[in-house]
């Protein structure tokens, strides 16, 4: 089915499940109760998961598969969002148009950065990589200005042409949409307390995000995929054996640009505005924590990093000292002071250090991100079940019945 074997087709099933149910899944606690504070079941921080999702499962492409670890990244980020942004001045606010425009700019200035990069392999190309999103930041920020507006951010005008949408007139800003369904359209649906919010936007980038992981499936699975690890395996066998690594090391590079770039264009259909910070540095080392966080080389790590990351990004920023007082309000007011005080640390403008915490323990006990993790968890089970179905099997050796005495 889709061209996957019974397993990954069973895996993307599973997957497209999980993607379709997270307004619910996301959204487990009542509303005025006291966990209310951790549901995650509201667009903005759904979006933010599926699209960052898309651009850690490019990433992986090159880093999982080649080894190479490029720490520039945003930048890919970044020229996307400005590419859809200047679409939706010129031409239209339907979000295709945008999206296609960012990848193929992307793709065009992955395919440059990466054969200048690619001539070195290890310390030496993460550093060129960085090189480069650095140079792309400071001239998104000030030498090219007229396309960027610079610390600003490009944004929309009334004036702006948009040739396709001109019959469209009114005294607001318009929005973006998929042919005409306006991109930020919710609909809310109240069951038991519960509030679980649908919307247009999350669900669309949920299917390109599901489009993007199929796609990604076939390149793991496919003789380039092999090629991809031979590259990270030894690259000076490929070499004894005829085999030039370089080329499929540029076309990894490049599609994974293009990933990051149909991320960015993502971003922009959210929310119409582009600025330079996203190709700072911080934005390339963050899909590199996502991608390490998760498991790097695995199909689903990638994903489950971006979430995670997203989640605490989302939810524990928002825990202030007030929040935590209302906590500990039953303790000592000495006690609670300094109970609060040392949560406050890793919460509010300090949920980075939870994130760092987070990070220093999975990779010092979880080498392989928290998909080990979670191999770990089903081995136990599966060990503990087949101890017990060996107790409780009256003849565990299978030893033969003796025959019946025959008068």
């Amino acid at each position: 089915m889709f061209g996957l074997n019974k397993k990954d087709t069973t895996f993307l099933l599973i997957v497209i499940g999980l993607t379709l149910f997270t307004p619910i899944l996301m959204q487990p606690f009542a509303e005025g109760s006291g966990l209310a504070q951790f549901n995650g079941g509201y667009p903005d921080l759904m979006q933010k998961v599926a699209i960052f999702g898309i651009f850690a499962v490019g990433f992986n492409i090159l880093f999982g598969l080649t080894g190479y670890l490029s720490f520039g990244h945003a930048a890919f980020l970044g020229i996307g969002s400005y590419s859809a942004v200047w679409m939706f001045k010129l031409l239209t606010m339907n979000v295709i148009p945008g999206i296609l425009l960012a990848m193929v700019v992307s793709g065009i200035f992955a395919a440059a950065i990466g054969y200048v990069s690619l001539r070195r392999s290890g310390i030496y190309f993460s550093i060129l990589t960085l090189a480069f999103a650095q140079m792309c930041y400071k001239m998104a920020y000030s030498v090219l200005t007229p396309l960027t507006n610079g610390e600003t951010g490009l944004q929309l005008a009334l004036d702006d042409p948009r040739i396709l949408d001109r019959a469209v007139e009114g005294s607001s800003l318009p929005v973006t949409n998929i042919f005409g369904l306006p991109m930020n359209s919710t609909y809310k649906l109240e069951v038991m307390n519960h509030v679980f919010t649908f919307s247009v936007g999350f669900y669309f980038c949920a299917v390109i995000a599901i489009l993007a992981f199929y796609i990604a499936i076939r390149l793991f699975r496919s003789p380039f995929g092999m090629m991809l690890r031979a590259v990270k395996s030894n690259q000076h066998r490929m070499n004894y054996t005829g085999l030039d690594p370089k080329p499929y090391t540029l076309a990894a590079f490049v599609i994974s640009g293009m990933y990051a770039g149909l991320a960015g264009g993502l971003l922009a259909a959210m929310d119409p505005l582009a600025g330079a910070d996203r190709m700072l540095w911080t934005a390339s080392g963050e899909v590199v924590i996502m991608t390490i966080l998760g498991g790097a080389g695995t199909l689903m790590g990638p994903v489950l990093g971006a979430g995670v990351i997203k989640y605490l990004e989302n939810i524990f920023s928002k825990i202030n000292e007030t929040v935590l007082h209302s906590w500990f309000h039953w303790l000592p007011d000495g006690i609670e002071d300094v109970v609060v005080w040392i949560f406050a640390r890793f919460t509010g403008e300090g949920w980075h250090l939870t994130l760092g915490v987070t990070f220093m323990l999975v990779v010092t006990f979880l080498p392989g991100g928290l998909v080990e993790g979670l191999k770990r968890i089903r081995d136990r089970v599966q060990n503990g079940k087949k101890k017990r179905d060996k107790y409780d099997d009256p003849d565990p050796d299978h030893q033969p019945a003796p025959s019946k005495h025959v008068v």
